[in-house]
């Protein structure tokens, strides 16, 4: 017969233990609020991009058909990169936060 474990009877060195492993990563969340959309959400704010909703109105009806998957931001490069799916094939757009200009394709 299978016996379960109560968390009550899991002393608490374990516990300690367990925690001292997973506090490194929830401190260096902390540092980074929000990773890379944290940082759109700031550039964003502070007036230096447009706002992905800006983006997609300027973009996705130039994309006849495609199936928006989203967005992604890429702080160093202050551009979004929009992925589209069609007949299978996974299309990127690259755009310049900034102005909301296209950079790149691939297909």
């Amino acid at each position: 017969m299978k016996r379960f474990v109560s968390i009550l009877a899991i002393p608490g060195s374990v516990l300690v233990a367990a925690f001292a492993l997973v506090a490194p990563t929830l401190c260096a969340h902390a540092a980074d609020p929000g990773g890379d959309q944290g940082e759109a959400r700031r550039e964003r704010k502070a007036g230096n991009i447009l706002s992905i909703r800006q983006i997609e109105q300027l973009v996705l009806p130039r994309m006849g058909g495609m199936q928006y998957l989203g967005p992604d931001y890429d702080p160093a490069a202050m551009a979004y990169r929009l992925k589209f799916i069609q007949n299978g094939k996974v299309y990127f757009v690259d755009v310049d936060a900034r102005t909301g200009r296209v950079i790149g394709q691939s297909r």
